[in-house]
């Protein structure tokens, strides 16, 4: 199941507060969460992410300082996104978010070949969208099946729904928004109260939900096409469940914790290099 992390990473802002020190989980994490954030991969996405956010980077900073030494900037960004501490944010937010919850359904479901399956074919498009002609292509193909009355835009259609995706992608990124508008701002390349910084965060609402609606389609197209339709039936299903729900709050909260501080330090540094630029 895509979050937003998994879902609009490189087409909206990263954003948010300070990183937090926050020490490793791992002496700390019961066996069987430890289990299931290695049969999620989650390693593996962080890798991903970092891969996307260095292309953000660079694209955000072609677009606000057009005379930047992108060398410079780009060693800039490398160093933020930096994996170990990534994977540990995610990790630890994701034990504290399942404390309580019995893992064992989740893991009845994903350590298994159709588990591993399901992971491995999200990962694959995640990575296949960091080329926009892909992306542009699986959200046409989406539109088109839609319109057909598809058996799988239906699941697909059933599951977005089920799970709340669009308006979780939604909140998620205009906090972002808003987390990048203050780093800039405290960085000191912005004169912005907040309350103008939330009008023009709001103001933005609409158009992230069209556009999550239409990104998240294509996307879960193209990781579940391969599936045959009752095995995506079981993945619907599993979201469904009690387990299947609070993984579905856990991953957003965790990696929206991410997505939140990486952004901050994003538009701290942007404001920190457009007034070295000034000077």
């Amino acid at each position: 199941m895509p979050v937003r992390p998994l879902a609009l990473v490189s087409m909206l802002a990263f954003l948010a507060v300070m990183l937090a020190l926050v020490p490793p989980a791992t002496a700390q994490r019961a066996p069987q969460a430890e289990r299931l954030m290695t049969v999620l991969r989650v390693a593996d996405t962080i890798a991903i992410m970092r891969r996307e956010g260095l292309v953000y980077g660079a694209d955000l900073g072609r677009e606000m300082m057009p005379d930047l030494d992108q060398k410079g900037w780009q060693a800039r960004i490398d160093r933020l996104y930096d994996t170990a501490r990534m994977q540990d944010i995610v990790e630890t937010s994701l034990v504290r978010e399942l404390q309580g919850i019995d893992l064992a359904p989740l893991l009845a479901f994903f350590d298994t070949p159709l588990g591993e399956r399901v992971v491995a074919l999200e990962l694959s498009a995640r990575e296949a969208f960091l080329d926009p002609e892909i992306e542009e292509v699986a959200k046409d193909r989406y539109g088109e099946l839609v319109q057909e009355g598809a058996d799988i835009a239906a699941r697909i259609d059933a599951l977005i729904a089920d799970s709340d995706l669009v308006e979780r992608n939604v909140s998620g990124i205009l906090n972002s928004n808003l987390m990048l508008y203050r780093g800039l701002a405290d960085g000191g390349a912005w004169d912005l109260g907040e309350d103008e910084m939330l009008r023009d965060v709001w103001s933005q609402a609409e158009t992230v939900r069209q556009d999550s609606r239409i990104w998240l389609g294509g996307y879960l197209l193209t990781a579940y096409s391969p599936l045959a339709g009752d095995d995506l039936d079981r993945y619907v299903a599993l979201w469904r469940s009690p387990e299947g729900r609070a993984l579905n709050s856990a991953l957003f909260a965790s990696y929206d914790q991410l997505y939140e501080e990486l952004s901050y330090l994003v538009g701290r540094a942007l404001a920190q290099h457009m007034r070295g630029q000034e000077l």
